[in-house]
């Protein structure tokens, strides 16, 4: 399918300003092209509280911030979910991806708590999913201090928010709690050794090429042989049965899409519920282009209709 013509508007945008290849910048570039994404998604959608906080993992600070919206009713607890924002453990805060949780938020009818987990290359593997996985056992231990309810936890990731998401699934699994109802994973990179068609069709992009994508790995692990290791690949994970229905989307012009897909199938095949949404003629982050893209519209809101539906 042909990139959509809305998509490549937005991507025309995004060529107007020459610049050199991503994978050839430095770190804090890298994190401003990131920030620079923030200006595709729209109108700030109203919620009735949004409240900034942080827990102590070990020695360090997660900041956190939960997000009630209108969509909730008063007076009895709300499931509540959690949200791992995408930037390649590299880039990517609390403001970054607002969007995404105010529409997730408002369309799941849920309490969401966007994580604010360490950034590589300053915090390589596993520090993320060390945040990733303490932020669910703090949800769980503390939702009755925000009004929603540990029994319903949905986990809600995209890009590397997605792979985080699915790691942090596995981890309470194979750690004995939280206990996990759904998980929603957008364009999740769930194979660091993925070989497959798409890694090769979707190479030169658009947007996420596979040499920037090998850069976003050379700063997340600490050693190639990492690559392994099911908390940075879950594709690679010996046992994948008892792990909570799922949700994934995956973008037709992206290199990760097949292990996407590869992902979903795996998870089928081990008596997980799944449910694959392919998305046609769209790369990579698509959902950040909220502003112009009707479909990035459409499927950021048939993720928060999807996570409600799991935790009615």
């Amino acid at each position: 399918m042909a990139l959509n013509p809305q998509i490549q508007t937005v991507l025309d945008d995004l060529a107007a300003t020459p610049a050199p290849a991503a994978n050839t910048l430095t770190v804090a570039e890298n994190r401003a092209i990131g920030l620079a994404f923030t200006s595709f998604a729209g109108d700030v959608v109203p919620v009735r509280e949004v409240r900034d906080t942080a827990f102590r993992n070990g020695d360090h600070d997660v900041p956190i911030r939960i997000y009630t919206p209108e969509t909730v009713p008063t007076g009895s607890p709300a499931p509540v979910t959690v949200f791992f924002h995408g930037g390649g453990w590299v880039f990517g805060d609390l403001d970054s991806q607002d969007h995404f949780a105010r529409v997730v938020a408002t369309r799941s009818k849920t309490v969401l708590v966007s994580v604010d987990y360490r950034l590589a290359p300053e915090h390589r593997f596993p520090g993320a999913v060390e945040d990733t996985y303490a932020a669910l056992q703090w949800v769980e231990q503390n939702a009755g201090t925000f009004g929603a309810d540990s029994k319903r936890i949905a986990l809600f990731g995209e890009s590397a928010g997605g792979n985080l998401a699915a790691v942090t699934a596995q981890e309470a699994k194979r750690r004995g709690g939280p206990t996990v109802t759904f998980q929603a994973l957008a364009y999740p990179a769930t194979d660091r050794f993925d070989d497959s068609a798409s890694m090769y069709d979707n190479a030169a992009g658009p947007l996420l090429t596979r040499p920037w994508l090998e850069w976003f790995w050379g700063a997340y692990l600490n050693t190639p042989d990492e690559g392994a290791d099911p908390r940075v690949s879950p594709l690679r994970a010996e046992d994948l049965t008892g792990l909570p229905a799922t949700f994934i989307v995956t973008a037709e012009l992206d290199p990760l899409r097949d292990q996407g897909i590869r992902y979903a199938d795996a998870l089928r095949e081990a008596g997980v519920p799944v449910t694959h949404r392919p998305v046609g003629g769209v790369p990579h982050a698509f959902l950040s282009f909220t502003r112009d893209v009707q479909v990035s519209r459409d499927v950021l809101n048939e993720i928060g209709d999807a996570i409600g539906a799991a935790l009615v």
